[in-house]
C-alpha cells in the first residue's frame, strides 16, 4: 500500500526540529519520505490531502491490562488492595480465552479512537491477545505477568521465545506482576532470566506505600533496591506506576536504565499517590506513560493522561512551570516507543515504522495556533483524532473503524462475557 499525506503540519517528534508543512509517503508499512512537499506525480493508491491537520507519531499506552474492558465500572469507588482481591482476582479467574479476544477487541477500538498506535500488554492468556491485536492490525507488546497465583518461570520463557517470533506487530518483554505478589525465590528466577537472555524485566513497583512499607518490612529495602539486589535490572527494564520512590531507588532507576511509566488517571482514582515525575525529569530518568487498565482508569486516553502528568506536578509541587507540556509530548510518544523496545516506531522519520496520527486542528479547543504541541496536551481531547495508522494502515479515520470486524460486533461480545461471568 502506497499513500501520501499532503498539505501537512508535521511535527516529527525529532530532536530541535519544528512543526513544519510538508508531506508523508509511506509504503509496504514503512515511511519512505518526510519533508517539503514534492510536485512530481506518483503511482499512489492513496493520496490524502490533511488540510493543514497535524501529523506526528502514534501515543504509546506503556501501562495497560487491555482486556479489563470487561470491569469496566464494575469495581469503582474502593481502595486499591480490597479493589484488587475482593473484586478482581474473584472475576479474574472467571475469563475464558473468547473473553480476553473480545475484551482485548474492545481496549483496541478504543486505543485506535485515542491515537494510540502500540500498547504495552501485562495480563493473562496471550495467545488470545495476540490474536486480537493481529486481528484488527493493532501493535502489542506483551509483557509477562507471572505471580504466586499463576504461571511459572518456565512458561515465562516460553512466551518470550514464541511471541517475539508470532507476528510482525506483536512483541514481548519479560515481566512480573510485582514483588508483592510473587515469592523470592520466583523473583531470584525472574532475574536470572534476563541475565539468560540478556533482557530487561518490567514490573508493578512501589505504586502504594503500603506495598513500599511491606517490601521493607520483609526484605530491609524498598521494591526498587530489593529487586537490583536481585540483579533484575542487570540489563534494563521498567516500572510501572513508581509513584513512591526514595532519591536512592531514582538513583537506582537512573544507573540501570530503568524506564518509569506513570499512570496518573489510575494513581488518582485509586489513590495511590502523585508519581515524583519533575525529579525523575531532572534526574535524566527515562519516562513514559500508561493509562493502566480500564478497570482502574476507567478511559483509555492519553489525552486525559499527558494533561494529570502536568497538571498534577504543577499543583503537588506548588509550581506552574514544573514538566513543561513538550516534556509530556516525549513521554507519551518517543518516551513510550524507547520504555517498549520500540525503537522503530519512535519519530517520524525516513525507515521508520508508519504509526501516524492526524490530529484535526480545525476545532474550537485547537484555536487559535499559538502553539500546537502544548494544545495537544493542554487542551487536546479524543475528538481532534481524524486518523490512526499503524503500520502503513489506516485503521481508524473520521470516526469510522477499519478493522475487519464490525465495532457493533466487538461489543455485544463484551458484554455477554461480563453477562455471563456476573451470573456465574
Amino acid at each position: 500500500m502506497r499513500i501520501r499525506i499532503y498539505n501537512a503540519r508535521i511535527l516529527t517528534m525529532e530532536p530541535d526540529r519544528e512543526i513544519f508543512l510538508g508531506e508523508i509517503q509511506v509504503e509496504d508499512g514503512s515511511i519512505v519520505y518526510v519533508g517539503g512537499e514534492k510536485s512530481e506525480a506518483g503511482d499512489w493508491d492513496r493520496e490524502i490531502d490533511a488540510k493543514k491537520n497535524l501529523l506526528l507519531p502514534g501515543f504509546k499506552n506503556a501501562h495497560t491490562h487491555s482486556a479489563m474492558t470487561f470491569l469496566r465500572s464494575y469495581a469503582d469507588d474502593l481502595p486499591l488492595q480490597e479493589w484488587l482481591y475482593n473484586r478482581v482476582f474473584p472475576m479474574e479467574a472467571k475469563l475464558t480465552p473468547d473473553d480476553v479476544y473480545w475484551c482485548a477487541m474492545l481496549a483496541n477500538l478504543e486505543y485506535l479512537s485515542s491515537g494510540i498506535t502500540a500498547n504495552f500488554d501485562m495480563y493473562m492468556k496471550n495467545e488470545s491477545n495476540a490474536r486480537a491485536s493481529v486481528d484488527t492490525g493493532f501493535r502489542t507488546v506483551l509483557c509477562g505477568s507471572i505471580n504466586d497465583f499463576g504461571g511459572t518461570v518456565e512458561e515465562i520463557e516460553q512466551e518470550y521465545l514464541h511471541f517475539n517470533k508470532y507476528h510482525p506487530l506483536i512483541s514481548y518483554q519479560l515481566g512480573f506482576h510485582a514483588e508483592y505478589t510473587t515469592k523470592r525465590e520466583i523473583l531470584e528466577d525472574m532475574a536470572a532470566l534476563g541475565k539468560k537472555y540478556q533482557a530487561p524485566v518490567y514490573t508493578h513497583n512501589s505504586e502504594t506505600a503500603n506495598e513500599v512499607e511491606g517490601c521493607v518490612e520483609r526484605y530491609g529495602k524498598t521494591p526498587t533496591a530489593f529487586l537490583d539486589s536481585l540483579g533484575m535490572f542487570d540489563y534494563g527494564g521498567g516500572g510501572f506506576h513508581c509513584v513512591h520512590m526514595t532519591d536512592e531507588d531514582l538513583e537506582i532507576c537512573k544507573e540501570k536504565g530503568i524506564w518509569v511509566v506513570t499512570n496518573p488517571s489510575s494513581n488518582v482514582k485509586l489513590a495511590s499517590g502523585i508519581a515524583p515525575i519533575q525529579k525523575m525529569l531532572s534526574k535524566g530518568i527515562g519516562l513514559a506513560i500508561g493509562t493502566d487498565g480500564p478497570a482502574s482508569n476507567n478511559c483509555l486516553d492519553m489525552f486525559r493522561e499527558m494533561f494529570l502528568v502536568t497538571s498534577l506536578q504543577k499543583v503537588s509541587l506548588m509550581d506552574a512551570s514544573a514538566v513543561d507540556a513538550l516534556e509530556v509530548l516525549h513521554m507519551a510518544t518517543v518516551g513510550g516507543a524507547g520504555a517498549m523496545g520500540l525503537q522503530d516506531c519512535d519519530v517520524l522519520a525516513e525507515g521508520k515504522k508508519a504509526d501516524i496520527i492526524m490530529l484535526d486542528l480545525n476545532q474550537p479547543n485547537m484555536q487559535p495556533l499559538n502553539n500546537i504541541a502544548k494544545n495537544v496536551v493542554y487542551s487536546g481531547s479524543k475528538q481532534n483524532v481524524k486518523m490512526t495508522m499503524i503500520d502503513g494502515k489506516i485503521l481508524y479515520e473520521d470516526g469510522v473503524f477499519d478493522v475487519g470486524i464490525p465495532p457493533e460486533e466487538i461489543y455485544a461480545k463484551a458484554n455477554e462475557s461480563i453477562e455471563r461471568m456476573k451470573r456465574e
